[in-house]
């Protein structure tokens, strides 16, 4: 029964981090890293391939996977390889650009959230919004936490939904017992 809880203790949550290109998800993972780690510019698809960060948020330890941009033709590779990781994470973090209109390429993202636990990082709360927060959680299902990178805010929210989802809103090792593996 707490295996799965166990795992993620010992292991870290397996975390994909998806959206387009230049949502801003080389930014979150810089944030929460607290270094620059990722490259990030003003070019759409800078990351054209997997990276990967361990984190921990007051001790919720995080494997952090940064992916490539999802759009229709370019990068199909790096574009795979997200789908797939996608497929084996723990939690998907979906990182929306507020300040754009969603379009076909944010639906086949949240074609690949059904099912999965995941959460909109509703990102660039600094600048005007084209998509509100009610909208991606009728489309999505999913939590939705207003992120700005840029002010560095939300990420207490974050956090808390994290624990939430994933240990019932508490982590106490003190006196409970976590079987690690299966």
């Amino acid at each position: 029964k707490t295996a799965d809880d166990g795992r993620m203790i010992q292991e870290g949550i397996k975390t994909v981090i998806l959206g387009k290109p230049n949502a801003g998800k080389s930014s979150l993972l810089n944030f929460l890293v607290g270094e620059d780690r990722a490259i990030v510019t003003e070019i759409a698809g800078t990351t054209r391939d997997i990276l990967e960060e361990y984190i921990s948020l007051n001790g919720i330890t995080l494997r952090m996977i940064d992916t490539a941009g999802i759009r229709d033709i370019v990068e199909k590779i790096g574009v795979g390889r997200a789908k797939q990781m996608a497929e084996d994470a723990d939690l998907i973090l979906y990182v929306v650009d507020s300040s754009l209109p969603l379009d076909e390429n944010d639906r086949e993202i949240m074609e690949l959230l059904s099912g999965r636990k995941s959460i909109v990082i509703y990102n660039k709360t600094d600048l005007e919004a084209a998509v509100s927060i009610e909208e991606l959680k009728e489309k999505t299902g999913s939590p939705v936490i207003p992120v700005s990178v840029v002010e560095e805010t939300g990420l207490r929210q974050l956090e808390d939904e994290i624990r939430r989802m994933f240990f019932h809103g508490e982590l106490s090792f003190n006196d409970e017992v976590y079987i690690t593996n299966a």
